[in-house]
């Protein structure tokens, strides 16, 4: 897969016009790599950015008595962005093959656990299956296609990543934990505890601007999923879902579902490697690798 659509390669090379003229070493580098950091993960966010703005602004602004239900209007705007993203190459159609995935396995966990009194939709809405609106397919792939375009973004390269079937292996254990655990005993705790055995060595390498950075993938999926679950107290304030305990009045989502949050960044993860193989980190590729990785 290319590092850039065509686009942002044109904007790369406007940037590294200017950036490449400022320190590289010192405080200002190190200022800049962090900006340049923050910009391009906001580049990453930008599918999953628009989508909660839409879920916040239609909750503040939509009319009560509006012929267009709020979650129709979400998906229709949803689908319309979709289609622009690659249209103005905005995404790959690799990314949108990933992100196609998250949708069939997103949507047949929302049937099932929407059936079981996990969540619900409160509002009405015309494009839905059962009782799940279309636009909540659209929330995985907000997930879905972060992953997909940080990990083309910032050229992630691996050290210490166990053996590919191994990965599969546990997706699909977290992933049919995610309905087993309402008939059996939840194996979560096992789940967690093989992910430690099988990542714990493993080292995510991401080039921001001038340097190679190192992070561990198990450390780099718990701020992920502390993020989304950030954005989920937005969202569910918005009524795009709500929990039982927030049917009466709205209160914060719990930090129990950062566990959830973060088993589901396994399956992203996976999904994502599905589409793009993880590739290991060459040494010889650039005399700065790992550099400032700190």
């Amino acid at each position: 897969m290319k590092r850039f659509t065509s686009l942002e390669a044109r904007i790369d090379h406007a940037a590294h016009r200017v950036l490449d003229r400022l320190p590289a070493s010192g405080l200002s580098g190190a200022v800049i790599e962090f900006l340049v950091f923050g910009l391009k993960q906001a580049w990453a966010c930008l599918f999953g950015g628009a989508m909660l703005a839409l879920i916040m602004g239609t909750r503040v602004v939509w009319p009560d008595d509006a012929w267009l239900a709020r979650y129709d209007f979400v998906f229709l705007c949803a689908l319309a962005l979709q289609i622009a993203m690659l249209a103005f190459r905005l995404e790959t159609f690799d990314e949108a093959k990933a992100i196609l995935l998250f949708h069939i396995v997103g949507t047949c966990m929302e049937l099932f656990k929407t059936a079981a009194g996990s969540w619900v939709y409160p509002e009405e809405a015309f494009f839905r299956i059962g009782g799940v609106p279309l636009f909540s397919g659209f929330m995985y792939a907000s997930v879905g296609s972060y992953l997909a375009r940080v990990s083309r973004i910032f050229d992630f390269r691996f050290t210490g990543y166990p053996p590919f079937w191994t990965s599969i292996a546990l997706a699909v254990a977290v992933y049919v934990n995610f309905f087993s655990h309402h008939y059996v005993a939840d194996a979560r705790i096992l789940i967690f505890a093989a992910t430690g055995v099988l990542f714990a060595r493993t080292w995510v390498h991401y080039r921001v601007f001038r340097f190679r950075h190192r992070m561990p993938l198990l450390l780099g999926w718990l701020l992920v999923a502390l993020f989304i679950w950030f954005a989920e107290n937005l969202a569910t304030w918005s009524h795009a879902w709500l929990y039982p305990s927030q049917q009466g009045e709205w209160t914060p989502v719990g930090l129990s579902k950062l566990g959830s949050w973060y088993l589901l960044m396994i399956v992203s993860f996976v999904l994502v490697t599905m589409v793009n193989r993880p590739k290991p980190l060459d040494t010889s590729s650039s005399p700065q690798i790992d550099q400032a990785r700190n």
